[in-house]
């Protein structure tokens, strides 16, 4: 079985064809510029493949995929007939879905229906959707949403303290992201370790640009950082995370903002890149720090603080913690951030093996054999789990 495993943004679309008698990836790549002028195809697989000619919508980008992937010379596939099925990844399914779906017309609406709560991602998703559907007629199709592993929390856990009715009105509720890395590091360090997930108290800490740490037992997730929207939380690339309420109205009165001025600053302006007013990349900042920039370090000191109080927290939560699992791109890559996000931990049986942790990109334990609370690095593979959701769901 051959899964077509697809990502469509507002004007780019990225995908992966894996074969799941392997669970090899055969080919992948990536559409940028849809709609734009200079639009542009790159694939990898048994070679590199560039091809550049407009693509005016997803539908334009689907074939050119579609043909990419069966070219003669730098194809994977010899015709459409041995993709078996699509498996779309989808930002937000609200309180619909708590796990995948087979994707149908009443699927769709009820992704329509969660624009609202994902006006950027959302409208992507469908068209994606739709422009596959047009372009592979009968082939199944399945939804993985990013936010279905957290329908297992609690009220307590995603519950606002407003007044109730605003949530049976608007469902505004904690909804987390990032599900589907968490629900796959959780998984795959369990295994590592030779234990069941369901008997082990996990936290899983997704650091990139974009950053979310998640508390996960008995194999669900039970609270997660990110809220009603991917903005709270941890302090990320270019996002605020955490901040008084209050500070909106605050400076919408004070620097005579807009509501979306505001947005726009706690979205795009702000996290490592405000501080630091060097970059939301971490590396660059990292470098900076290193050249004596004091703001530099400054950010980074409070992403590491912002991080590193969820491991407590989510540990009196669960009632106690076996496995800290480092993912995405900061987690999986940065070793001297993994010893700082884990620094004076110690006394909840936290210990790190500094020679273990000289790791990038690659699964491994890197706590001392006599710590309490085992440390695991996995690079997160979300295309991997679609496509095995995509798997289970049709058999």
């Amino acid at each position: 079985m051959k899964v077509l495993v697809i990502n469509a943004g507002s004007s780019s679309l990225k995908y992966q064809l894996i074969d799941m008698d392997t669970r090899g990836v055969m080919a992948k790549g990536q559409c940028e510029r849809i709609g734009i002028s200079g639009s542009r195809l790159k694939q990898t697989g048994k070679s590199e493949l560039v091809v550049e000619q407009p693509m005016k919508n997803h539908a334009d980008a689907i074939k050119l995929v579609l043909s990419a992937l069966t070219d003669p010379e730098h194809g994977v596939i010899a015709d459409m007939s041995e993709i078996s099925a699509v498996g779309h990844r989808v930002v937000h399914g609200g309180e619909y879905f708590s796990s995948a779906v087979i994707i149908d017309d009443e699927v769709k609406k009820a992704i329509e229906d969660c624009v609202d709560l994902a006006p950027l991602h959302n409208p992507a998703n469908l068209i994606g959707i739709e422009a596959c559907e047009t372009a592979m007629p009968g082939v199944p199709m399945v939804a993985v949403f990013d936010t279905a592993f957290h329908q297992t929390m609690p009220p307590e856990a995603y519950l606002y303290a407003i007044p109730y009715e605003l949530y049976e009105k608007y469902k505004i509720r904690k909804y987390g992201f990032h599900g589907t890395s968490h629900y796959y590091v959780s998984r795959r360090a369990a295994e590592i370790l030779g234990k069941p997930v369901e008997d082990l108290k996990i936290v899983t800490m997704h650091l990139g640009n974009g950053a979310s740490v998640t508390a996960i037992k008995d194999g669900k997730s039970i609270d997660t950082s990110m809220g009603f929207t991917p903005l709270a939380g941890v302090i990320m690339g270019t996002r605020s995370g955490l901040i008084d309420p209050a500070i909106i109205p605050f400076l919408m009165e004070k620097e005579h903002m807009t509501m979306q001025e505001v947005n726009d600053m706690l979205n795009k302006k702000s996290g490592v890149l405000g501080i630091s007013g060097v970059s939301s990349d971490f590396r660059d900042v990292e470098k900076a720090a290193a050249e004596g920039n004091k703001r530099a370090q400054l950010a980074q000191d409070m992403f590491v603080y912002s991080v590193k109080r969820y491991i407590g927290l989510y540990a009196s939560i669960m009632g106690g913690l076996d496995v800290v699992v480092f993912t995405a791109g900061v987690g999986e890559n940065n070793a001297a951030m993994r010893v700082e996000l884990v620094r004076g931990m110690e006394f909840m049986g936290i210990e790190i093996d500094e020679e273990k942790n000289k790791v990038r990109g690659e699964e491994r334990v890197v706590s001392k054999d006599s710590s309490k609370v085992k440390l695991v690095v996995v690079p997160t593979n979300e295309e991997l789990t679609i496509a095995l959701e995509t798997e289970k769901l049709l058999g």
